[in-house]
């Protein structure tokens, strides 16, 4: 990447968002500021919908599903179209990045790889999937023939966080469109603008007016609206586990409309005293915690350690820790970026004074950072003693701050690790092949990491258990959500 390109594109003024519904750019009932963590300033604003646009935009996409504009296409067209997007997505990858990173604050050296590097990939997956997914012929008597066809659902409607906009939202749009469906995209006010551009260069890479849709405002108007619609037939959403109840009540006010919840983690991240690298160790520990300023669903936000190398172990993360650079995250040496939003910043403070209230000791961080930028910035937090009855211990905080507890033994390693309502992601560091194994099939989580720490793509499943959610984010487990399953019983 080049800075100065960064920094022209950073420079230039972004354009009030509208409403796509019907293939036509539309304004919405009202605007909504769009706040740069960066620097605190506005932004730009996007349209904020109301409950009648979600509804058009909801009809719009029952249209195009019914006349088959789009679910009725050979899937090698649809899969022409998608590889068009994804090369377009590559083609416009600096702007895309850093129009998101100017919205949620993601530093841009992580922010080019995961947002239009990783949403490029997924499109191409599941582009070159859906002309290789088959029916099935069901093993009948001679004289019955039992087909097995998967067909588009509908209507999809998808909420995505503003963590990751653009890859999560790749992950819900990507598999939905290929498989033939309409969908109707709800982004996070906070983070909806490389969204916006993207449903922009779907109409251009040819997805026919009405089958992408995209709603932005508040998720209380917005997002409740387009969960209670009837035109909706799948709702996928990832984000909080208090959102995820709300939209699970709505779908029983409603159709009945299936929900896939992926609701976040408290992920457990072990380190046994026989790792076959500590020091290793401890900087992918900092890393899983800390960049996106711990932002991420699967962060390893519970850092469990045994004993015997605690305090070594504890002080090797500190020093890796504190190297790490928090800044603007438009810079290509920042390693930390802005917090999301205001609010999100003094959630985070929140939480690290109710750990020292309880008993935590802070080894590192702890305080708002670079208050003088205007910006929301918080130094990586480090907090040790932290007991399983500890608020942050038990509650996510997606933000730069990790909570550090010891273990004896194993027992008590896979007892801490299963100590939480959460069950989404896990980490386990050791050289006992054995051992490995045995934490493997005991976490009760949906990715248990083995010698490092994410990186996992999109040929695997992104699955939670427990309060973490349901169904499956990536691979082709994916398509699951987005088809549903029709038999033919034909007597010969």
């Amino acid at each position: 990447m080049d800075q100065a390109m960064i920094d022209r594109l950073a420079a230039a003024p972004v354009a009030a968002g509208k409403l796509l519904i019907g293939g036509e750019w539309v304004k919405g009932a009202g605007e909504t500021p769009v706040l740069s963590p960066i620097d605190g300033k506005q932004l730009t604003t996007i349209a904020a919908a109301s409950a009648d646009d979600v509804a058009r935009a909801c009809a719009s996409g029952r249209a195009a599903f019914e006349d088959g504009r789009w679910s009725r296409m050979a899937p090698a067209a649809r899969k022409a179209v998608l590889h068009r997007l994804a090369d377009l997505i590559e083609k416009h990858a600096t702007e895309l990045a850093v129009l998101g990173v100017r919205d949620n604050g993601t530093e841009i050296s992580m922010a080019l790889k995961a947002e239009p590097g990783s949403a490029a990939g997924t499109f191409r997956y599941y582009a070159e999937a859906i002309d290789k997914v088959y029916g099935e012929v069901a093993p009948t008597a001679s004289n019955v023939l039992g087909l097995i066809h998967r067909e588009p659902v509908g209507v999809v409607g998808a909420i995505v966080p503003w963590n990751f906009p653009l890859m999560i939202g790749a992950w819900k749009i990507a598999p939905a469109l290929a498989t033939g469906n309409s969908v109707v995209l709800k982004p996070a006010e906070t983070a909806s603008l490389s969204l916006l551009r993207l449903a922009a260069l779907a109409l251009e890479a040819g997805v026919p007016p009405g089958v992408f849709n995209v709603v932005t405002g508040p998720g209380r108007v917005t997002g409740e609206a387009l969960a209670l619609s009837n035109d909706v037939d799948v709702l996928v959403f990832t984000g909080s586990g208090a959102t995820g109840r709300r939209l699970l009540q709505y779908s029983a006010q409603s159709n009945l409309k299936r929900c896939y919840l992926e609701l976040g983690g408290k992920s457990p991240n072990v380190v046994f005293a026989d790792a076959p690298d500590l020091s290793a160790a401890a900087k992918a520990a900092a890393t899983a915690i800390f960049r996106n300023a711990g932002q991420v669903c699967v962060a390893g936000s519970r850092l469990l350690v045994e004993a015997l190398v605690h305090d070594a172990f504890v002080d090797e993360l500190a020093t890796a820790t504190r190297k790490m650079a928090v800044g603007n995250p438009l810079k290509l040496d920042t390693q930390v970026g802005a917090v999301n939003s205001l609010t999100q910043l003094e959630g985070n403070l929140g939480f690290v004074a109710d750990a020292t209230r309880e008993g935590g000791e802070i080894v590192t961080g702890g305080s708002r950072a670079l208050e003088e930028t205007g910006g929301y910035y918080m130094d990586p937090t480090i907090v040790t003693g932290v007991r399983p009855e500890h608020r942050l211990y038990r509650e996510e905080v997606f933000g730069p701050v990790l909570a550090v507890t010891p273990f004896a033994d194993e027992a008590e390693a896979l007892r801490l690790a299963n100590a939480s309502d959460f069950g989404l992601a896990a980490g386990v560091w050791t050289a006992n092949l054995s051992r490995a194994h045995r934490m493997v099939r005991g976490i009760r989580s949906g990715v248990v990491h083995v010698n490092t720490y994410g990186g996992a793509d999109v040929t695997v499943p992104l699955s939670g258990v427990k309060q973490s959610g349901n169904g499956a984010d990536k691979s082709l487990h994916a398509l699951e959500k987005y088809t549903d399953l029709k038999t033919a019983w034909i007597q010969l």
